[in-house]
């Protein structure tokens, strides 16, 4: 095998490439999927309704309509960016934000207060929607931590007890005739976000603002502090196994807390960036959750959990989202596109699956290039033998006169045999480290398993009243208990060591 196929072997072993490749897989698939139920629906207007969901702003045949709608598409998919990066960072340390809506609904509550009750300008807003959404996301956090109550139900229960809190306070600073808040642009200009010449380069759309530079360069920060950083590391250590964290010095508790109230506060900022945008205004007596950030869970999915990767889901999303509203409104509801989502969010949970499938193929692949490079000395014998059963050439014969030419040219095919089989050689090298480390990776997990239970062991017999009194026994089970801890993390430093 070549340096440039074991170049392109390497690329699709790579963890990142898979995920792309799987997610592209299901966005096909659940289009498909999506296909055949408008098929099922109204077969007559299928095509052109599966068309207006993928075209979406593209449906106008002008540039400048089309530069427009793309703004308002990316302003929205900025929100959606916000609220899916508030529900990966929490699940990357074991949590599952489902508050992240709720948290989205007092982020938007307070931006609109501070701008329309207080008059104050679109930063001190800004601030405020992260501050409030970041301490509800920590009730749910403490919670957690101290009492250890599930974050799915506190989150619920805290996303309609924010709706209603949230529509309460905004009646102060609703419009007379209708149910829907002041608009920014006459309530109260400087709490719009600016536009920094955005705007222009969307066609006059007044609504695109520097929310979308905002959204992008905190997906950035989320995956830097997460990936690159000892304190993203330590919140990924805690949500991987709370108690090694806490046997190494870590405080499990407060980065519980903490990553919540990190995730309430990037819901928070979703909201800002879209309300501050002047784009909509909020409705006081809706009774409904808004879907935001129920999407967002969606786009941490689609994206595989990374925060480059939940850029360009989320603008998927929220571009065939938007494409429902251009299909026939007589054939079929705009949720149809609600549903293709829905599709391709399903098949997201087989991501893991095809990465196995991918893999086995990739294995097999090796295996019938092992067995044509073992049989080509064979080939080559075989040809040489045969040349010399037919009896040398005339070119053989001439330059047998010398005795060199045919040296030459039987050492010819000995040396692209060697070539190949030396190539085959360092990849199955490679290969072989590649199981050792993995071998020693199940070897690390399956030992502090082991020392955790043990671990357990010696807590409930150090907290056993029967050996209260015997001072000796206490000594020898604390001794014990030190040098499992210190085992304990020389095999979380390894185990980090072999990940990487």
């Amino acid at each position: 095998m070549n340096n440039e196929s074991k170049k392109k072997e390497s690329i699709l072993r790579n963890n990142a490439v898979q995920t792309i490749i799987a997610s592209l897989l299901c966005i096909v698939i659940g289009l498909l999927i999506g296909y055949l139920v408008l098929l099922i629906i109204n077969p007559a207007g299928a095509a052109g309704a599966i068309t207006a969901i993928i075209k979406n702003y593209f449906y106008y045949p002008s540039q400048k309509a089309m530069m427009k709608y793309m703004g308002t598409t990316l302003v929205k998919a900025s929100a959606l960016l916000m609220c899916s990066l508030s529900v990966l960072f929490a699940y990357k340390v074991g949590l599952f934000n489902i508050g992240a809506a709720g948290q989205y609904v007092v982020g938007a509550g307070a931006s609109l207060y501070f701008a329309l009750k207080l008059g104050m300008p679109w930063y001190v807003c800004m601030i405020a929607a992260i501050v409030i959404a970041s301490l509800v996301g920590g009730i749910s956090g403490a919670l957690k931590a101290y009492f250890n109550v599930n974050e799915v139900i506190s989150c619920i229960m805290l996303n309609w007890i924010s709706l209603y809190v949230v529509n309460m306070i905004l009646t102060q600073v609703k419009s007379e005739s209708t149910p829907y808040t002041v608009d920014l642009s006459s309530g109260n200009k400087r709490a719009l976000l600016p536009n920094c010449g955005l705007d222009e380069i969307f066609s006059g759309n007044k609504f695109v603002s520097i929310g979308l530079i905002i959204s992008v360069v905190m997906a950035i920060v989320v995956w830097v502090l997460l990936e690159k950083t000892k304190f993203g590391f330590e919140l990924r250590a805690t949500g991987m196994n709370k108690n090694a964290a806490k046997y190494c010095g870590m405080k499990e508790k407060r980065n519980t807390i903490v990553t919540m109230m990190i995730a309430g506060g990037l819901a928070g900022l979703g909201a800002a960036v879209f309300y501050l945008s002047g784009i909509e205004t909020w409705m006081v007596q809706q009774t409904t959750v808004p879907g935001m950030g129920f999407n967002g869970i969606a786009a941490a999915f689609l994206g595989g959990l990374h925060p480059i990767g939940a850029i360009f889901s989320s603008y998927f999303i929220q571009h065939i989202t938007s494409g429902g509203s251009y299909v026939d409104k007589t054939m079929y509801c705009t949720q149809i596109s609600d549903l293709i989502s829905a599709f391709i969010i399903y098949l997201c949970a087989f991501v893991f699956f095809f990465k196995i499938w991918f893999n086995r193929y990739l294995d097999k692949k090796e295996d019938v290039e092992r067995a044509y490079y073992a049989a080509q000395p064979n080939h080559n014998a075989s040809a040489i033998a045969s040349t010399d059963a037919a009896g040398p050439s005339p070119s053989t014969e001439m330059s047998t006169a010398d005795g060199t030419a045919p040296q030459a040219e039987n050492n010819t095919p000995n040396a692209a045999t060697s070539s190949n089989a030396l190539s085959w050689q360092e990849q199955k090298e490679e290969q072989a480290r590649l199981r050792k480390i993995q071998k020693e990776l199940n070897r690390v997990e399956s030992e502090i398993e082991r020392l955790e239970a043990e671990n357990t062991a010696l807590d409930e017999a150090i907290a056993d009243p029967a050996n209260a009194t015997n001072s000796a026994k206490l000594q020898e089970l604390s001794i014990q208990r030190g040098e499992n801890d210190a085992k304990l993390e020389e095999l979380l430093e390894h185990w980090e060591e072999l990940s990487e």
